[in-house]
């Protein structure tokens, strides 16, 4: 079965993910601050936190998302409630940066988010819930 290297390919790439995002907007924040110039009257410092603040805040997401796929590949059960929702809106959020980093960066960016939306995708639907029970032996009846 390949649902368990999936499930651990995608919470190593998505905790991946998390660290880069959060370095990157930490970076792009201190830049700013280091530049120290308004871009149409905007505070510096304020750009400065507003960034960094939002970097934290993506690499946690993406880390909780991780965390959500590295819990099923340990328990290789598939994920519910809060987790299916999670790397369902990770999916959606790939697919979105696909379309823009195809504009801003170029298509090598564009083919990793695609894989990363791929192997979310993969991993939802191997962890099906209805082919589960469909596969399930029938209850014996008794007249």
């Amino acid at each position: 079965m390949v649902r368990r290297p999936v499930a651990w390919v995608v919470a190593v790439v998505l905790f991946g993910e998390a660290f880069g995002i959060a370095a990157l907007n930490w970076f792009l924040g201190v830049v700013v601050d280091r530049q120290d110039m308004s871009l149409a009257g905007l505070d510096p410092h304020m750009m400065s936190v507003s960034s960094k603040t939002g970097g934290v805040a993506f690499g946690l997401y993406f880390a909780l998302c991780g965390l959500v796929a590295l819990l099923v590949a340990l328990r290789d059960r598939p994920p519910a409630g809060l987790g299916r929702v999670l790397l369902i809106s990770a999916a959606v959020v790939h697919g979105l940066l696909g379309a823009f980093t195809w504009g801003l960066v170029g298509w090598p960016a564009f083919l990793f988010m695609m894989l990363v939306l791929g192997l979310i995708v993969l991993l939802l639907m191997t962890y099906d819930r209805t082919a589960e029970r469909v596969t399930a032996p029938p209850a014996p009846t008794t007249p």
